[in-house]
């Protein structure tokens, strides 16, 4: 799958931009798949909200937990105005949908595995790779909230780190409607932080005061429709919110080696669903 130069670039960077992984048809099928889960979302029954800048909030509710091992739609934090009003219809009001697309919808699994994806995986390192999140992200246009910088590996933990995410252009992804940042080589640079669950309870535990990168080392990853981002669990990566007109959706799987200790702390656990890999 990958070329000796696509291997050695990871290793250096800590990311790399894949164009055209996907087709214009899958792309489609998966943006009408995730608006037709959106269109039957009951909006009055469920008004969780996803905060994109603090986590201790994101996983506040019941319902944000019980979506590890189901599919939830979570709000934009700016959807609602103060009488409790969507601000606008409930299809450009939803941050994103979560956390087991990947196997709980037909159309999600299709999209989620198969050959390349595994051959991709074994490539980047992931002996025997474990598929614990997806997430269909909106970044819906002038609400799309902003991702702070973070590391993937603060939400997987595993021993030793090994966490990598997938993440596919639905739509062309540029700095104006809130692109991924990166910052090249970051992976090398240690564990910032670590999110703590234990029952209902979680927190964010500090583990290194190394700062986030500043505008000086950090580069925008823009990406067309189709295109995969694939990137190491360690590497600071962050987006800006979106205030342009146009959305910027992007779906997202989150893949652990099962050679490595899952840390029980981890927010994430699987109860009821079997894990799984690329392939079956």
């Amino acid at each position: 799958m990958l070329s000796p130069a696509q291997q050695a670039r990871y290793q250096t960077d800590g990311f790399l931009v894949l164009p055209g992984f996907k087709t214009a048809a899958e792309v489609a099928a998966l943006r009408q798949r995730a608006l037709a889960i959106v269109d039957a979302f009951d909006a009055d029954a469920h008004r969780a909200i996803f905060s994109t800048s603090d986590q201790a909030r994101r996983a506040a509710s019941r319902t944000f937990l019980d979506s590890a091992e189901g599919i939830q739609c979570f709000f934009e934090e700016e959807a609602f105005v103060a009488d409790g009003r969507l601000r606008q219809a409930k299809a450009l009001s939803i941050n994103k949908i979560g956390h087991a697309l990947h196997d709980l919808d037909p159309v999600f699994d299709a999209f989620s595995h198969g050959p390349a994806l595994a051959a991709l995986a074994a490539d980047l390192g992931l002996a025997q790779p474990q598929l614990w999140q997806s997430m269909y992200i909106f970044k819906q246009p002038g609400i799309g909230g902003e991702v702070t910088w973070h590391q993937d590996a603060s939400f997987f933990d595993t021993t030793p780190s090994t966490v990598t995410g997938f993440w596919f252009a639905l739509e062309d992804a540029t700095p104006d409607n809130g692109c991924l940042w990166m910052q090249p080589g970051g992976h090398r640079g240690p564990l910032r932080e670590r999110f703590i669950r234990a029952g209902d309870a979680v927190r964010m535990e500090p583990l290194d005061g190394t700062p986030w990168p500043g505008p000086d080392s950090a580069v925008p990853v823009p990406a067309e429709a189709g295109t995969l981002v694939v990137f190491h669990g360690l590497l600071p990566h962050w987006s800006a919110p979106n205030r342009s007109a146009r959305s910027r959706h992007a779906y997202t799987l989150h893949a652990t080696d099962g050679r490595a200790a899952y840390a029980p702390h981890n927010w994430l656990q699987r109860t009821r669903l079997p894990l799984r890999g690329f392939v079956d």
